[in-house]
């Protein structure tokens, strides 16, 4: 497909010229892929998230003091997540840095409720995002452009009117990130067990999520026979 004589993708494209890569063609898109483990909300606060909730417990009683809340992350998610002004509907939130920083502040952890109407009407979610600086740090936007590293990090402080702040609380590689597989993948088999519980009886769930403990039953495995177990 890339190298025939005249029908070539070189030939017909590239004018005869051969294609050069950067890495051989391999598992690299698998060997990397970003699990979203930890938290509904859009990809590029992941970290973001992270941050604010382990802020939660020194701000949850001092949310009326804060002055000012600076959030530090990369162009990405400047570009796809920054927003201020009305947020009209869930989509619209979850896809707000603001918006998330805001709810892991105020309670500690984030559900996809977080993001309907009835929470979005508590005022002091708006109050915080109006207090918000999001500023861009370069080494952060480099390092999620290299393939070595393929970062997304981001970095939370607090301020109060007393002067007084808390810590930059700083993550660069979300729980899903292939840097932290050893914190993520038991994590990422108890959301799976969990949502098959949804469907499945617990003895059908225990024989699916066996499969993906144990790699070389799974690859011995039928493909018609692994999806066999997926019907209820």
């Amino acid at each position: 497909a890339l190298t025939a004589p005249q029908w070539g993708f070189q030939d017909v494209l590239m004018d005869g010229k051969e294609i050069v890569i950067n890495r051989p063609l391999d598992a690299y898109v698998m060997e990397n892929i970003l699990f979203k483990i930890s938290y509904p909300a859009e990809f590029h606060a992941q970290t973001a998230a992270e941050c604010a909730i382990e802020l939660h417990d020194e701000v949850r009683e001092r949310i009326e003091d804060i002055q000012e809340i600076i959030l530090t992350t990369h162009e990405s998610a400047i570009r796809i997540i920054d927003k201020k002004g009305p947020l009209y509907n869930p989509a619209d939130r979850d896809h707000c840095l603001q918006y998330i920083v805001a709810i892991g502040l105020l309670f500690g952890y984030i559900e996809a409720d977080h993001y309907e109407d009835e929470t979005a009407a508590d005022p002091r979610i708006d109050a915080l995002r109006e207090k918000m600086t999001v500023v861009e740090n370069k080494t952060y936007t480099k390092e999620y452009s290299d393939p070595e590293k393929r970062s997304i990090a981001n970095a939370v402080q607090v301020v109060f009117k007393d002067g007084s702040k808390t810590s930059v609380v700083e993550q660069k590689y979300p729980v899903g990130h292939r840097f932290r597989r050893e914190e993520g993948i038991p994590l990422l088999l108890e959301k799976c067990r969990d949502n098959l519980q949804t469907r499945f009886t617990s003895k059908q769930v225990e024989l699916i999520s066996a499969f993906f403990e144990d790699r070389e039953m799974l690859l011995q495995t039928p493909v018609n026979e692994f999806m066999d177990m997926l019907v209820i």
